[in-house]
């Protein structure tokens, strides 16, 4: 299923990348804790939770006690990958063709076999797919 096309700002993005790299839920109070050198005020935190739950950048994924209250968690909706490609997917005039171009440019970054190995296993399944 294809997501919607949305773009993240500049702290969403910041608060995106600790996500990818906690890889577990983490409340608004974490968040701020792991993010000493964020571009944010932490008093902005809830206005950015809720602008990444609209855009669909985020669920909910439960709730911790946090003092007296109980605080939401948040995980992310998709990996920084799925991210990276919708945003190449959203540029204008990136067709099929241009498409490809954009592929041969990233595989000629690569610099270790077992990468392309995977590479072209992951080409092999798509072709059985669409025989």
């Amino acid at each position: 299923m294809k997501r919607p096309y949305f773009k993240l700002t500049k702290s969403e993005m910041e608060i995106m990348d600790l996500l990818w790299k906690e890889k577990r839920p983490l409340c608004r109070s974490e968040i701020i804790a792991l993010s000493p050198d964020r571009s944010w005020k932490a008093g902005s935190i809830h206005i950015l939770l809720n602008s990444m739950l609209e855009k669909g950048a985020v669920q909910v994924a439960g709730f911790v006690q946090s003092t007296k209250n109980y605080a939401r968690t948040f995980l992310p909706e998709l990996t920084l990958e799925e991210y990276a490609v919708m945003q190449i997917q959203g540029t204008r005039g990136l067709d099929g063709c241009r498409l490809a171009g954009l592929t041969a440019a990233l595989i000629g970054e690569i610099d270790d076999r077992e990468t392309l190995e995977r590479l072209e296993q992951a080409i092999q399944e798509k072709k059985q797919q669409l025989s």
